[in-house]
């Protein structure tokens, strides 16, 4: 069975990684450096059930960020697939999956369409992309350090930023509109960006 034979080729690969010296064991985890502890350990994976879940894979990582990137980084509806705006009337064109994904058109009232695409917006507090384990906010500052440590690697330096109030300020200090060079005054973190209401209006007399 798959399953068997996927089992045996992992084992056999922390084997041969373990006598080339490729694994290294810390803190609870040790006891694994000996070659009789570690022996034993590995007897215990073949008492074990092994789930195999085997599908076609993706059409490779461009394909994967692709994918990924509909959800995170567009809205629910781009500007391609709205075709008109008349009579209090939204149409637009999706597709039919029941219908061997033939395109169709959709007209709907402005009301109608609002309250759908508002259904793909998030509640407040809520992010497309949260960061889990070593890169969660909460956690990398100290757990990240600890990583290159284990893989002893050298983190990199972190890039000098460019004074921005210097007329050779890189394009990205500079202001859209005028090209004048802009100075940063003060960095916000995400809570603080939330907490913060916007800034008041002058009002012209």
């Amino acid at each position: 069975m798959l399953r068997q034979i996927f089992r045996g080729k992992f084992v056999d690969a922390l084997k041969e990684a373990f006598q080339n010296g490729q694994l290294n064991f810390y803190a609870n985890l040790k006891l694994l450096a000996n070659p009789k502890t570690f022996a034993a350990w590995l007897r215990t994976l073949f008492r074990e059930n092994w789930v195999v879940y085997l599908k076609p894979p993706f059409g490779g990582p461009e394909y994967v960020l692709h994918y990924l990137g509909r959800y995170t980084h567009r809205v629910a509806i781009s500007n391609q697939r709205l075709v008109s705006l008349t009579d209090g009337q939204v149409t637009f064109r999706w597709r039919d999956s029941t219908d061997g994904n033939k395109q169709k058109l959709l007209p709907l009232s402005v009301n109608e369409f609002l309250t759908r695409f508002l259904l793909h917006l998030l509640p407040q507090g809520f992010v497309r992309i949260r960061h889990f384990g070593f890169l969660a906010n909460r956690r990398r500052t100290t757990l990240l350090p600890l990583c290159f440590q284990l893989l002893g690697a050298t983190p990199q330096p972190p890039v000098e930023e460019h004074p921005s109030s210097t007329e050779n300020a890189p394009d990205l200090y500079r202001c859209p509109k005028c090209g004048g060079p802009m100075k940063i005054i003060e960095r916000l973190t995400a809570a603080e960006i939330q907490l913060r209401s916007p800034p008041e209006l002058a009002v012209a007399a």
